[in-house]
């Protein structure tokens, strides 16, 4: 347990902006569920903000990247009992989360491969 707060201590420090309120989102997002909408997140029982803060950090909340990449490898995963796969962590920091989105058919999908 102490090692579980040592991780939420250092993940808050990540949000340099709207702290309170991306912890929320992220324990809404790891918690809630499929949900169809954005808002929808604000209705869960760990998210206590009403759904305009939620766009409040969405739009002006600041994440530290490279305190989060470094915080990151800290914490592994558990391989589930199974040693044959290598842990991948993937963290999307672009600008354009979507690019297959309907709503955007202009935008392409590329894939590049880093190995």
């Amino acid at each position: 347990m102490e090692e579980f707060q040592a991780f939420r201590e250092t993940f808050y420090k990540c949000f340099v902006r709207r702290a309170d309120a991306l912890v929320e989102l992220t324990d809404a997002i790891l918690t809630a569920g499929t949900v169809p909408s954005p808002p929808h997140l604000s209705l869960a029982v760990v998210h206590r903000r009403g759904w305009g803060s939620l766009y409040a950090a969405l739009g002006k909340g600041r994440i530290d990247e490279e305190r989060l990449r470094e915080l990151l490898p800290h914490y592994p995963l558990e391989h589930g009992g199974t040693e044959c796969a290598p842990l991948v962590y993937a963290v999307d920091v672009t600008a354009w989360p979507r690019c297959d989105a309907e709503t955007s058919p202009e935008r392409g999908y590329y894939y590049h491969n880093t190995a």
